[in-house]
This record gives structure tokens, C-alpha cells and sequence, in this order.
């Protein structure tokens, strides 16, 4: 059923998925339910419509935004977690290298696991993002950057725009308390050289919630010091 319920909610949201990713999504599914056992990845896993709507639809919402994909050819998804956005985008746009980075080590190998089993244009990096961010190989080397359900705005600003090159884009996937969180950024973006592009809301299929993308900008390179060491952005905001 949860294949069924991501190509029906995918085709009301406009998005085409070839049967491949429907299958490919369904598997992912049926790992995260198993591993969610004794993992505790997500909290709506053992509710197959559920998790196809805030799960695997919602992580799929840039695609419902004309033009926010096109030249993308590397991500990377901070904060991955259990793998949404990150793994459902590597799914859906198999040409896009993903790079899914976790500070948690068994979920680093979980999201592996799922990788090697799907086959996916994809990697799994076991990492602080305030440390990954000073990688030569990491900093400043993606098209787009995105996080879901990871920290308050400005601090999701240090610790993402580091990784976007210029003239590339962040991708943040908020809530209604966006435009609030946003009235305390101001700072950041300033800082870290990110210009808000827009705050679309996504509508899901047959879900009554207020859900937006934050679509930042990188217009220039994120100065050196930035992110500042683990847990500082956290305690120490750019206010």
C-alpha cells in the first residue's frame, strides 16, 4: 500500500516518478520500518500512509517548485537522520550525487546500508556538520544544501551555507514558525553571505499542515571562521 500512496500523492503534488523510484521508496520504506525496531529513527514508520505523506512526499517538495532543481548536480543533506530528504531525492533524481552526513554513527550506517541496497547515486559521511564544513573536499562544494527538522534558522544557517558554492542554493524545510524564525536571521544570512529567494508553502496531498520551504541564495563564500566548533552555533546564535 505505501508504493500505491506515494505515486497517487506524488501525481496530485505534480511530480512524475518513474516505477523504479516508486519501488525504490517502497523498499526504503520496508528498511526503515525494520531497522525502527531497535533504532528509534522516526516516529511515524509504523504508519505506512503516514510516513508516505510526512516522510517520503514531504522530503519530495522541491520538486513541486518550478525551476529550484534544474542544474543540480550535488547535494548534500545535513542532519540527515533516518534519510529524509536526502534519501527519497537521490530516488527521485538519480543523476544528482547525494551525500547524506550524520554525527550518530549507526544511523550513518543504516542510511549505507540503504544505499548499497538500493543502488543509489549516494554516500554516507559519519561528521559534525561544523566539521565537515572545514573539509576542503566538502566546503563550499555542493549545488544545493538542504535540512530538514534539524535547528532553528539562524543556527541552520551556519551550519549549512558553509557547504553551498556560489550560486548554489539552500533548502531548508520549515513549519509555520518560518517567517518568526526568519525575523531573527537577518544577522546570519548577512554573515554567511545567503539572501532569502523565497518561502513557498507545499501543499500534501490530503494533509492539513502549514508547510513551507525556506529557498536560500549563496551569493558569496562563507567567510573561513565559518561554522564556528561543534556546539557553538548552538549555544551561541548569530543574533
Amino acid at each position: 500500500m505505501v508504493g500505491e500512496w506515494i505515486q497517487s500523492g506524488a501525481r496530485a503534488m505534480g511530480i512524475a516518478l518513474a516505477p523504479d523510484a516508486v519501488d525504490k521508496l517502497r523498499v526504503y520504506h520496508a528498511m526503515l520500518t525494520e531497522a525502527n525496531k531497535t533504532m528509534n529513527l522516526t516516529r511515524v514508520a509504523d504508519d505506512a500512509r503516514e510516513a508516505a505523506e510526512r516522510n517520503y512526499l514531504d522530503s519530495l517538495g522541491p520538486l513541486t517548485v518550478p525551476g529550484l532543481m534544474d542544474g543540480v548536480r550535488t547535494l548534500v543533506d545535513v542532519g540527515a537522520g533516518a534519510g529524509c530528504p536526502g534519501i527519497p531525492l537521490a530516488i527521485a533524481l538519480p543523476e544528482v550525487k547525494v551525500t547524506l552526513v550524520d554525527a550518530l554513527n549507526k544511523r550513518v550506517r543504516f542510511l549505507q546500508s540503504v544505499i548499497d541496497a538500493l543502488s543509489l547515486n549516494a554516500c554516507a559521511l559519519h561528521a559534525r556538520s561544523e566539521d565537515a564544513a572545514h573539509d576542503v573536499r566538502l566546503r563550499h562544494a555542493f549545488d544545493c544544501v538542504t535540512a530538514r527538522a534539524v535547528a532553528d534558522t539562524p543556527v541552520l544557517m551556519e551550519l549549512c551555507l558553509p557547504f553551498v558554492r556560489t550560486g548554489g542554493v539552500f533548502i531548508a524545510y520549515k513549519g509555520p514558525a518560518v517567517e518568526e524564525e526568519l525575523t531573527r536571521a537577518g544577522r546570519a544570512l548577512e554573515v554567511l553571505n545567503g539572501r532569502v529567494r523565497g518561502v513557498p508553502h507545499v501543499e500534501l496531498p490530503g494533509r492539513e499542515w502549514d508547510h513551507r520551504l525556506l529557498i536560500v541564495d549563496k551569493v558569496e563564500p562563507t567567510p573561513a571562521r565559518y561554522p564556528r566548533k561543534p556546539g557553538e552555533p548552538e549555544r551561541k546564535p548569530l543574533l
